[in-house]
């Protein structure tokens, strides 16, 4: 059921089935003349019909509604094609918009696969991560081609508010968040979330992930934020989980840094078997294959971090990058 969260904002609360995330916080912007829809849900019919139901409650009319994609993953693009309207403006950047549509996308995953079968992912776990993968299955049409670029420091305008576009790289190569000045106000998509902590991984189309996470949190912690409007779960006091944020990353650098030096020569995906993850598994072997993905692109992006700090270099044999302490 929507709720009134500000004057004029309003959060539709979408399930996210079987997914560790539990929901998604859509947020409704009513305007005079025209409001704004922040993120969508998955392409599946339970986030379907939490969207709709909810849009239908508060009366919303998308032909006089548009769209803002914090970022490209499909918990947040998904129903993107069903719910436009062919009037409604759909904002994204470009990094992001080329991991959906249909010209780019399947190019950026081909490279993607390969990037996690050199970090030693078994051929039979890459085959069935990669088919499975939920970001993939539940993806909007890939035909949907209507985006309008946004960059930073661009403005948007609806509902009484100035919505000031953030540009914050890291958990997808162009993630957006959105401030509102006057009110204190962020909405931070991924990029803060407050009782779990975003995914970094690797991206073909992004160097250096996890540094441009870091320097991103910097840059947001600047700002002076009095409510966090986060994408996922509950907010919390910003400028703390910010630390916090850093804080965590520090901790694992060290932790990747220290099995490297312990055991030279390891693939990325023993490495991260040897790294410490909350969930509910007894060990590496029995974690779930999709998180067996998530983990391996979060070691990568520490490992991408540390050899350009250059505490570690990476040698490629027979296909696979093996790591080693400087």
């Amino acid at each position: 059921m929507p709720r009134e969260v500000m004057r004029n904002i309003y959060r539709i609360p979408v399930p996210l089935p079987n997914n560790p995330l539990r929901e998604l916080n859509c947020y409704l912007i009513r305007g005079k003349d025209r409001s704004l829809l922040i993120d969508t849900g998955f392409r599946q019919e339970t986030c379907r019909r939490a969207l709709f139901d909810g849009l239908q409650e508060l009366n919303v009319r998308m032909e006089d509604t548009d769209i803002f994609l914090t970022h490209l993953h499909s918990d947040h693009t998904g129903l993107l094609p069903e719910v436009a309207s062919a009037s409604s403006r759909v904002f994204i950047d470009d990094l992001d918009r080329d991991w959906i549509v249909g010209s780019t996308r399947f190019e950026l995953e081909r490279q993607e696969d390969a990037r996690f079968a050199m970090a030693g992912i078994p051929p039979e776990m890459l085959r069935i991560a990669s088919q499975t993968h939920p970001g993939r299955c539940f993806a909007p049409d890939p035909s949907f081609d209507r985006y309008t670029r946004l960059s930073a420091g661009d403005v948007l305008e609806v509902g009484g508010y100035r919505l000031e576009v953030l540009r914050t790289p890291g958990h997808t190569p162009s993630h957006l968040c959105l401030w509102m000045a006057e009110q204190q106000v962020m909405f931070t998509g991924d990029h803060v979330l407050f009782d779990i902590t975003p995914n970094i991984t690797r991206w073909p189309n992004l160097e250096n992930a996890l540094g441009c996470y870091l320097r991103s949190l910097k840059q947001v912690r600047e700002y002076d934020v009095k409510t966090a409007l986060p994408a996922h779960r509950a907010t919390g006091d910003f400028h703390a989980r910010v630390d916090a944020l850093l804080r965590h990353h520090a901790y694992r650098l060290e932790e990747c840094l220290k099995v490297v030096r312990e055991e030279p020569g390891l693939l990325p995906f023993e490495i991260a078997g040897r790294m410490t993850w909350r969930i509910r598994a007894k060990n590496w072997e029995d974690f779930p294959i999709p998180q067996k993905w998530f983990a391996v692109g979060e070691c990568l992006s520490h490992l991408d971090l540390l050899r350009l700090e250059g505490q570690v270099r990476e040698e490629l044999a027979d296909g696979r990058l093996y790591y080693y302490p400087n």
